[in-house]
């Protein structure tokens, strides 16, 4: 495979790399105070739908931070809204679906959306973020996976128990089945959008998944993911993806069947057990605890270097977090994490 000018791309595809690359999930968000001023103007939404802002907001991390990628602003639910859920942000309580998707009637009215005329912003804020960060470092993509993604339509929102989810999933698996087969096709569609946009990587997050068993992961929501990737990297094969499911040490070989090229791992999973396992077929992200952020810098420096002596780079590792970075972290300390990796990677 031809080598990238990009060090996270390289990484990714296991190729030899200068350092370990270093990226954080939501690297753009509210423990930055610049954000913070941004959304004290405009709805969340608005960030997302209009380019300016989404481009702005993507590059706080990396003026401020240095870091390997910019993941475009966005959020996992854009695909959702756009196949007809009724999206709205709630303070204090994050997304609310208000026609949440329950019987057959509910899926038969989903759209099946072209994202250029969906979301064309968020293509053009791929182009614009591309046209700032290139040749230096590359554009991320993402989308959530089926199953995460089913989860928020069918719940409403987010949930403890996915009493909601389960049921459907439990009472009646061929609904089941078509719901995810319909949001598979259309996470392929988003992916590739932002690929011809100009990202050079993309993620897909499953940060729900681990609410199920191995058996139940691989039954109904690992063959929606392998259609994802397998679709996807059919028409952009050059593009590197990475797969997070969050809360999945339970059932790790089941995510590396996924057809993903990393697999970015949570904090409770041990990074040298996971290169033991599967190690030989995936690349690997991750995967520093985000509340150990919250510590001193200096307990932040040696905690990056524990979690880097665990997995050798020239394996094929990312850093990263175990999950995104929380509101409140001090940015000092994330400038000290991402200066740690960078130094010493």
């Amino acid at each position: 495979m031809q080598e990238s000018p990009f060090l996270i791309v390289n990484a990714a595809r296991k190729l030899q790399v200068p350092r370990r690359p270093v990226w954080l999930m939501r690297q753009a968000g509210r423990y930055m105070p610049e954000f913070r001023a941004i959304r004290a103007k405009h709805d969340f939404l608005t960030v997302c739908d209009t380019p300016e802002l989404t481009v702005e907001v993507s590059m706080q991390p990396v003026d401020q931070l240095g870091i390997d990628g910019a993941i475009i602003f966005s959020d996992l639910l854009i695909p959702a809204r756009d196949m007809g859920c009724d999206l709205e942000y709630v303070k204090g309580e994050g997304p609310v679906i208000h026609n949440p998707v329950r019987h057959a009637d509910d899926v038969a009215k989903l759209r099946n959306p072209d994202p250029s005329e969906a979301s064309p912003s968020l293509g053009k804020a791929i182009s614009m973020l591309k046209h700032e960060v290139e040749p230096k470092i590359p554009v991320l993509g993402f989308t959530g996976a089926p199953w995460t993604t089913a989860a928020y339509m069918i719940e409403g929102g987010g949930s403890r128990n996915y009493i909601e989810i389960k049921q459907m999933m439990y009472k009646d698996p061929g609904l089941f089945d078509k719901l995810l087969d319909h949001i598979a096709g259309v996470l392929v569609n988003y992916l590739v959008y932002q690929a011809e946009s100009g990202a050079r990587l993309v993620q897909i997050f499953d940060s729900w998944a681990g609410a199920l068993s191995e058996a139940d992961y691989r039954r109904y929501a690992l063959p929606a993911t392998q259609k994802v990737i397998r679709e996807f990297k059919s028409r952009q094969p050059e593009v590197p993806l990475i797969l997070y499911v969050g809360n999945s040490g339970h059932f790790l070989e089941a995510t590396a069947e996924s057809g993903a090229d990393v697999l970015s791992l949570d904090w409770r999973v041990d990074l040298a057990m996971a290169a033991a396992k599967v190690g030989d077929r995936v690349a690997l992200q991750g995967n520093l605890d985000p509340v150990r952020l919250f510590s001193t810098a200096d307990d932040v420096e040696q905690a990056a270097l524990e979690t880097m002596r665990l997995l050798d780079w020239k394996t094929g590792h990312i850093f990263n977090l175990g999950h995104g970075i929380l509101p409140g972290t001090p940015v000092e300390n994330v400038k000290r994490l991402v200066d740690t990796v960078k130094n010493h990677g």
